[in-house]
This record gives structure tokens, sequence and C-alpha cells, in this order.
């Protein structure tokens, strides 16, 4: 029984794990490479094993660097299952076609500039079509349900508290009379987040695979992260300026929302209007709202309270270009979420344009920001940025939100690992160099056989 690791290795994007049990190989996640330009062309290299060898697909959950490379798979010749929670489902319907109509429009933009140079045109990675067609593929689990997906292969999903839907997956392997118990964690969440059940405990495992995103620091507490966010709206009300949060369209966006409905009073909501200036995030938040049965007891009762989580008065769901356009002309008294999450994309980049350098605007950076983006380079303080080949001052104040992270920081990953009867070996994936190198030593310190994998490395179980 081997894995090998053929994204998200020293790097938390690309996640894509080939498990080969000796009588079958599976994928666990099929992520696409984000980040820089660079790191995106890696989306058009061929998959580096056959296609035809991959006897099934398990997703952990709906967010892009784990399921954005399904329709390209599905593409190149893949025509088994893929095996997800159903609210991983109906976000990955959303999601993968808005990557899908993404792709189309970066290839009629980037093939306008290669006319011009006598270039051959580029095809998209997929088109929105094809995502459509790859929803065929998949094939739906509860949390705890046990199922054989495969003979010698039996599969459970727990929740992960990261995302709606999301999973750790157990796999109970047999192949030959060897049995082993693997344990892939997916995302972990954040103990404590809003709306969701945190991480489920895992009661036996003879290998963990883990994430390691925030192996190296601890997030501030959720007392003093809701005080920060009521600081800095009030900041921003004295100031006179908006507001602009680059926020991931599936789970961050629906938490500041109801943050926002629970702390209506206290954090003077009424005094600002709020813009969901993003329709695949809206599309998200009604999936949200359609799960009830996956929220912890204290969203539940909210939910029964309020008739709904998300239901703001002075909440508008702006869908169309013109209605973003338009957010453009209000000068103060904005709240804006808007996609892409680390600023690679979609409407934030607009008004980026419109107020970043504006001395009287804020800018609230709620979740990871990976190298390469240019949302990091916020978090590290550029003064200047280039927007659609344009220099733009910051003059924004930035504000990082750390303790709103849906991933779990080290002393979560330590803890939920710490759970786990008899200290399983550990390969550790989707994290940057330096924290995945941090988490390993807390780990080796209590006990803990540990192994960094490198991109294509072959590790035997």
């Amino acid at each position: 029984m081997q894995v090998k690791c053929f994204g998200a290795a020293g790097e938390v994007t690309g996640s894509c794990v080939l498990l080969d049990t000796g009588r079958h190989r599976l994928l666990l996640d099929c992520g696409l490479f984000q980040g820089s330009r660079r790191d995106e062309e890696r989306n058009r290299e061929d998959f580096p094993f056959p296609l035809d060898s991959i006897d099934a697909v398990i997703l952990s959950h709906a967010h892009l660097d784990h399921s954005g490379r399904i329709p390209l798979l599905i593409k190149a010749g893949y025509t088994g299952p893929v095996y997800a929670h159903a609210a991983t489902r109906d976000l990955c319907r959303i999601m993968l076609k808005d990557s899908g109509y993404l792709n189309e429009k970066d290839a009629q933009w980037e093939n306008r500039k290669r006319q011009r140079k006598g270039l051959k045109p580029v095809e998209p990675i997929y088109t929105l079509e094809e995502a459509k067609q790859s929803m065929r593929a998949f094939r739906t689990l509860g949390y705890d349900e046990r199922r054989r997906i495969l003979p010698g292969v039996h599969l459970r999903l727990r929740d992960a508290g990261h995302i709606l839907g999301s999973a750790i997956l157990e796999l109970e392997l047999e192949t030959d009379g060897t049995r082993r118990r693997l344990v892939y964690t997916g995302d972990l969440g954040h103990r404590g987040a809003p709306i969701l059940r945190d991480p489920a405990r895992v009661e036996a495992a003879d290998q963990v695979i883990m994430e390691s995103t925030y192996g190296d620091r601890s997030h501030r507490g959720w007392e003093a992260t809701w005080k920060e966010m009521a600081e800095v709206l009030d900041s921003a009300v004295a100031g006179g300026g908006n507001v602009m949060v680059p926020a991931f369209a599936v789970g961050r966006t629906q938490e500041l929302l109801y943050a926002m409905q629970m702390n209506y009073r206290d954090w003077g909501m009424d005094r600002w209007q709020i813009f969901l200036d993003s329709p695949m995030a809206i599309e998200a938040t009604r999936v949200y709202s359609r799960h009830v049965d996956l929220y912890d007891a204290e969203a539940r009762a909210g939910h029964a309270r309020h008739d709904g989580l998300f239901d703001l008065p002075n909440l508008r769901m702006t869908r169309t270009a013109n209605q973003s356009m338009a957010i453009n002309r209000i000068r103060s008294g904005a709240i804006i979420i808007a996609g892409s999450g680390m600023c690679t994309g979609g409407r934030i980049k607009h008004h980026f344009k419109h107020n970043l350098w504006r001395s009287d605007s804020h800018v609230l950076m709620v979740g990871f920001q990976a190298r390469g983006t240019l949302g990091r380079q916020l978090v590290d303080g550029a003064q200047h940025v280039r927007l659609w080949g344009e220099t733009i001052r910051v003059g924004a104040q930035i504000h990082t939100i750390g303790g709103l992270s849906a991933h779990a920081d080290q002393a979560g990953l330590l803890e939920w690992y710490e759970a786990i009867p008899g200290r399983p070996p550990v390969i550790l994936v989707h994290g940057e160099e330096e924290p995945r190198e941090c988490l390993a030593g807390a780990l080796r310190e209590r006990g803990a056989k540990v192994r960094l994998p490198q991109r294509g490395e072959t590790l035997d179980l």
C-alpha cells in the first residue's frame, strides 16, 4: 500500500493524493493549483498517472483547491465515480460551473492578446458545459455512513467542520490479508467557528494524512476576534469610507453574514449598507440555508429564532455586473463582501480599483493568503499593487482578522491528533514549508513519526 502526493506537498494548493492499495488506485481530492499565473499554468499539465488505472475519486470538500480539477480529470478520460458528502456535491455544482465559466472568459481574454501577436489560440482547461457534465459522476454519502466502494475498500465520512459538507475520510483497506485504516483530514475546521460543528474525533488509524496550513501559529480567540471586528467597523464609520472584504464564496462569506446578524446591535450594523457582491457566494448561501441539519446547536437555534441565518435587513445581494458597478458610486458607508478570497480575480479587484488608493477605505482580510497572490501582497504591507496593468497606491488600512480562519491552528491540529489512540504515523500535506516543518517538530515531540512528502514522492504505508 502506497501513497503519492501530486499537489499540496509543501504548498496549500492543488490537493491530490494517489492511494494505491495493491488492488485498487484511488484519488483523494483533485484540486486546482491556484495563486500566481505560473502556479495556475500547472493545471494544463497532463495528469502524472494513467487515468484508466484510477478506480474511484473521493472528495474531502468543495473548495476548488480540492475539487477544481474534477472536470479536467473527466475530460481527460476518467470514467469512474466521485464520492463526496451530499452538501459537497451541491456546492461543487455551483463552484465547478463558475470555474468553467471563468476558464472560458480567461481563454477569450488571452486569445485576444495572442491574436494581436500572431500566436495560436489557447483552449480553456475546461468549459462551463464540461463542468456541468462532470456532476454526473458524483455519488453521495452522509456523515458516519460506512460504505463499501470497492472490493477491500470501505469509506466513512466524518464531519471536518471546515465548510458545509467537509469531511475527514476514513478508509478501511484490505489487500492479501493486510488491513490498514487510513485517515485523510482534508482541511480540518477551527474549533468554535460559527455555524458548523467542531471536527469529529477519530477512534483509530494506522496512518494519518494531515493538513498543516496553520501548523506554525495560533489563532486569536473568538471573543477577541469579534471585538476586533467591532473596533474595525467603528473606526471605518468614523473615517467615513467603505469597507472591502475579500471573502471566499463558500464558508467565509456565510460565517461573516451570520456573525453580522448575531451581533447586529452590538456592532451597529444598521449604520451600513451591506453588499454581497458575488453570484457564486449568493448561490452558496442558499445551499447553506438548505442544510440546517449540518449546523451546530447554536446556529440551529439562531436559524429558528430569526427564520434564517443570513437575512440582514440592510443586505443587498448583487448578481449582475451593472449592480456591482453601481456600488462604486457609493463613497462611504458600504461594506462590500466580494470574491475572490485571495484577491486573485473576481469583483473585489474592481472595488479595489475604486477604493484601495483612498486613505479612508478599509480592507478586512479574513482568510488565508497564499504566496504569490494579491491578497498576500496586501497582508505583507505592499505600498503599491498592480491591477490590469495599472499601478495603484495602497492608501487603505489593511486589517488581518486572523481569528476567522476556517482552518485549525497548531493547537487545534495537535489536539485533534492527540485524541487518536496510539500515536499513528503522520504524513503532512497542505502547508507551506515553514508551517509544515513547525508542525512536524511539534508532532515529533509528542512521539509521532512524521513524513513530509515532496511532489510525486512514493511513501509506503
